[in-house]
């Protein structure tokens, strides 16, 4: 069997994963609680889908050893990075570090995990999820979302975290 990371060549996947860094992004981390103890992730493949029903989607790397542990999970949570947390996003993308060291975060009584000074939280459920070549696209649910609109997002554009720059 074939994997559509091994179809492509390596070059071609350098140019393209540069192409898609000219898209600037958030960063979300995606976390919840397994047996007492945090266990998360950060994405920067995070959209919102549709209203009714209330869904956003993020997309996971198949090779990734924390969405497994995650996606069994009844409730998770998304935290819309705030700017002051590049180094968090780092720890929570690391596969050596202990993701959650320096971290202020808090538990649902569902055991999604929330990260202090995000600008957004998502209290989601895994609704669905679809084959995306060597990722997967994951549907998540909102059960109930808290906004801190004075906090402004970490920004991720070309392998680099920004801040906003004011208004266009």
């Amino acid at each position: 069997m074939t994997s559509v990371a091994n179809a492509v060549p390596n070059q071609a996947q350098l140019a393209l994963r540069k192409a898609f860094s000219m898209f600037p992004t958030g960063v979300v981390a995606v976390c919840g609680l397994e047996a007492s103890e945090p266990v998360g992730m950060a994405v920067n493949s995070f959209s919102s889908v549709s209203l009714d029903p209330p869904l956003v989607s993020i997309c996971v790397a198949r090779n990734s050893g924390t969405w497994p542990r995650l996606s069994g999970l009844p409730h998770v949570g998304l935290s819309v990075l705030g700017a002051g947390q590049a180094l968090l996003s780092r720890q929570l993308a690391s596969k050596s570090a202990n993701r959650f060291e320096g971290a202020s975060w808090q538990a649902s009584d569902g055991g999604a995990v929330f990260i202090e000074g995000a600008t957004l939280w998502l209290d989601c459920a895994v609704r669905d999820h679809l084959a995306g070549g060597d990722h997967e696209i994951v549907l998540l649910e909102v059960l109930t979302s808290r906004l801190f609109p004075d906090t402004a997002p970490l920004v991720f554009h070309q392998s680099q975290y920004l801040g906003l720059s004011g208004t266009a």
